[in-house]
């Protein structure tokens, strides 16, 4: 089916006028396909999901939808002040359905709003880690446990390593010779799995975003103000070191995670010390000390395991996250691990912001 044919099928799923709607891409996702579905009383967001990232999507929706009514509650309490994606029924009631074999999904269009992909200042860093902060902090009361792991073991770093000795073992596309700076590289980081260990039990499990990056937030186009904050998708029992790494690592570059300008690929200091003011502040009544210090390695796990990640798929023959040329996972690795190496330089600077804060 092509574009065209998926939007009048989707319009008639959703009790849209076939013949009036049309479809744009939104967003930069590496997973899902989104669009932007307008029709004749307005917009919505569709997405197709990745099954073979996403194998129960059900569970993913289910996941999602609890998030939504808890967020809701906390809204209608005054306890949450951001918008909310909701999803949106079918006309058969159901949150999902199936066209030609995929599932997809409606979610309420949020108005007013962009994202970014690169964080310009301090003041913007600061906005969107508070947003994320007071997601965190509207969630601490919900049962963590009550999430399904719709993606296992998503932030295990064990695992990752293991996975990408597995891709080197098979070499299916023949790259494994052409990389093996960055594997040295990454076995001589195994002291980060240790130290994730050795946190094991000590730190409380969370409901966690998981996938706190600076596009996953919405800024109102009228005043710059936090709007929402988006993709629910990977919302998972987890840690909170692992969502303010993954704003380290998407906030505090000045390059795009795929720019090859390598030299450039460094933590801004003004911008992590905005984001861990601006994550801690609306946590302080819910965190740990020992949650708070372990944001330090956090800071260091996030960068580094992405680019695991993204090495395993490029030896793997690519077939996890979208590309756009042959080497743009190993353009991204290389990137992640100039990050995580600027962020360990730097450790007595950023690892004593977030011990003051």
């Amino acid at each position: 089916m092509n574009t065209e044919s998926y939007a009048q099928a989707i319009a008639q799923d959703y009790g849209f006028e076939p013949h009036s709607v049309s479809v744009k891409p939104i967003g930069n996702g590496h997973i899902n396909t989104t669009l932007l579905l307008k029709h004749s009383k307005g917009a919505v967001v569709v997405q197709k999901l990745n099954t073979q990232v996403f194998p129960e999507p059900d569970k993913l929706v289910a996941n999602a939808r609890k998030i939504e009514q808890h967020l809701k509650d906390k809204r209608n309490s005054g306890d949450y002040a951001l918008e909310i994606i909701e999803h949106i029924p079918s006309v058969d009631n159901t949150y999902s359905v199936d066209i030609n074999g995929d599932t997809w999904r409606a979610l309420v269009f949020i108005g007013e709003s962009r994202s970014e992909e690169v964080v310009q200042s301090a003041e913007q860093a600061k906005t969107a880690a508070s947003a994320f902060g007071q997601f965190a902090a509207a969630l601490q009361d919900f049962d963590a446990d009550s999430l399904y792991p719709v993606i296992k073991n998503f932030h295990n770093l064990a695992m990752r390593m293991d996975m990408l000795e597995q891709a080197v073992a098979e070499d299916k596309v023949g790259r494994v010779s052409e990389v093996q700076e960055q594997l040295a590289f990454c076995r001589q980081q195994m002291h980060l799995v240790e130290e994730l260990a050795l946190l094991e039990g000590s730190i409380p499990l969370r409901p966690c975003h998981n996938d706190t990056k600076i596009n996953n937030m919405l800024f109102s186009t009228r005043d710059n103000s936090a709007k929402a904050v988006i993709d629910l998708d990977t919302c998972m029992p987890g840690l909170w070191l692992f969502d303010f790494g993954d704003m380290v690592r998407t906030f505090c570059s000045p390059e795009a995670e795929d720019s090859t300008n390598l030299d450039k690929v460094v933590v801004r200091e003004d911008i992590f010390a905005a984001l861990v003011e601006g994550y801690i502040e609306p946590l302080k009544e819910h965190i740990t000390a020992q949650e708070k210090a372990s944001f330090w390695l956090g800071a260091q796990v996030m960068p580094f395991m992405i680019g695991v990640r993204f090495l395993t798929d490029y030896l793997d023959g690519d077939n996890y996250f979208g590309i756009k040329h042959p080497r743009h996972n190993l353009d991204r690795a290389k990137n992640q691990f100039a990050l995580y190496r600027s962020v360990v330089a730097q450790q007595d600077s950023l690892k004593a912001l977030i011990c003051n804060a």
